[in-house]
């Protein structure tokens, strides 16, 4: 936890831990691996063996006992490398928290010590096409027959499904005749196996240069145990938002050590390269707005730090203002740094050989997921300003 917004010595060398592996691999190996098609296999495996992936898990299933803090300082230091996880939202920050939250004891002893040493990638299954951010008009339902459940539905932009040895689907329970039990959402989460019958995924073809593929899912009468279920049958949304306020700090992470990465690069560009009599980091041009970015990036992470800290002290309520707020200024922050990045490096910096080109459209997700910046901006102007809603 952070006293006067000075990092523990623990946290200190976690930092230097993460950047020392991240090092080994970097972006040159990040985008061979997504223009070839393939996973990052390799780094996913040290980074569990480290205990980098489960590092927010309880010590009791194989975790390090840490929490939000350490899980979003290990994503925020492998983008700064060049090297963000996008599974690291999912499978530890997302799952593995709900999981050790809600499930039973079975249930965490059978799923928790894989996701906490990455032997166990579990993806997480929300949006919907007809839904997108509005959760209440999910329509993956789960119906009751016997003691099992039957599943049924389809998901959109759904991360790393064919990497995933299992989704955590969410959908909403109804009667046996198809009837909600209610208007409102009350999502129950089920487990489900990749390769269980009638669970199908297609790839959606992206711009983005990533590693971690975007999928369809879609649930054809998927029959699962009692035991899938995860938490109430009618669960409280607050079930839901433990995974997701955890998912919007892990974005400001990664949208944080992006920045990071841009600047990084566009400093050592500048500081080198010379057109007339000093080299171009000397004009104002563009020294002023390479040290805008770096503020801007540090007061995201601030608020970053801000709402890890507050979801590790259990506070629900400040957390997710915190956590939204967080997500938002970092997505903004990380959009302006690369643009600017590309600016000061020129025509090289549409180049593959100066690693920002491929920066530009992955830096635009940090302000679309997990939630956009529209959704964000209504959350502050309604829960924080006490506005009305406007829809």
């Amino acid at each position: 936890m952070l006293n006067g917004f000075v990092e523990t010595e623990e946290q200190r060398a976690l930092r230097k831990a993460v950047a020392a592996m991240t090092a080994n691999y970097g972006q040159d190996y990040y985008l061979e691996k997504a223009r070839a098609g393939q996973h990052t296999d390799e780094l996913w495996t040290e980074a569990g063996k480290l205990g980098f992936i489960g590092v927010n898990l309880p010590l009791e299933y194989g975790g390090g006992g840490a929490g939000m803090y350490e899980l979003s300082l290990v994503m925020e230091e492998m983008a700064a490398g060049g090297a963000a996880l996008l599974m690291m939202v999912v499978s530890p920050a997302i799952n593995g928290t709900i999981i050790s939250k809600f499930g039973t004891e079975d249930q965490k002893k059978r799923w928790v010590p894989g996701i906490a040493d990455g032997s166990i990638t579990m993806a997480f299954a929300i949006t919907e096409p007809d839904a997108g951010s509005n959760s209440h008009k999910i329509t993956t339902t789960a119906r009751r027959d016997g003691s099992d459940w039957i599943l049924s539905g389809q998901k959109v932009y759904i991360s790393g499904v064919d990497q995933a040895q299992a989704v955590l689907v969410v959908s909403r329970a109804v009667q046996s005749d198809g009837a909600a039990k209610s208007e409102s959402l009350r999502p129950a989460l089920f487990v489900v196996p990749t390769d269980t019958p009638g669970f199908t995924f297609t790839k959606i073809p992206m711009e983005i240069v990533s590693p971690e593929f975007q999928f369809q899912v879609f649930m054809d009468e998927v029959r699962l145990p009692a035991d899938a279920l995860v938490g109430a049958e009618d669960a409280a949304i607050a079930q839901l938002f433990a995974g997701l306020n955890p998912e919007r700090i892990m974005g400001a992470a990664s949208a944080v050590g992006m920045g990071r990465f841009a600047i990084d690069k566009a400093v050592d560009y500048v500081k080198t390269r010379q057109v007339w009599k000093t080299p171009i980091g000397a004009h104002q041009g563009l020294s002023h707005p390479l040290a805008q970015n770096h503020i801007e990036i540090e007061l995201a992470k601030l608020m970053m730090q801000k709402a890890a800290s507050l979801y590790d002290l259990g506070d629900d309520g400040g957390s997710a203002e915190a956590a939204n707020m967080a997500k938002y200024a970092a997505g903004e922050a990380s959009v302006r740094a690369v643009d600017q990045a590309v600016q000061c490096l020129g025509g090289n910096g549409l180049t593959k050989e100066y690693g920002i080109a491929s920066v530009l459209t992955a830096s635009r997700l940090a302000r679309i997921a997990p939630v956009s910046r529209e959704m964000v901006l209504n959350f502050v102007a309604q829960t924080s300003l006490g506005l009305p809603r406007s829809y």
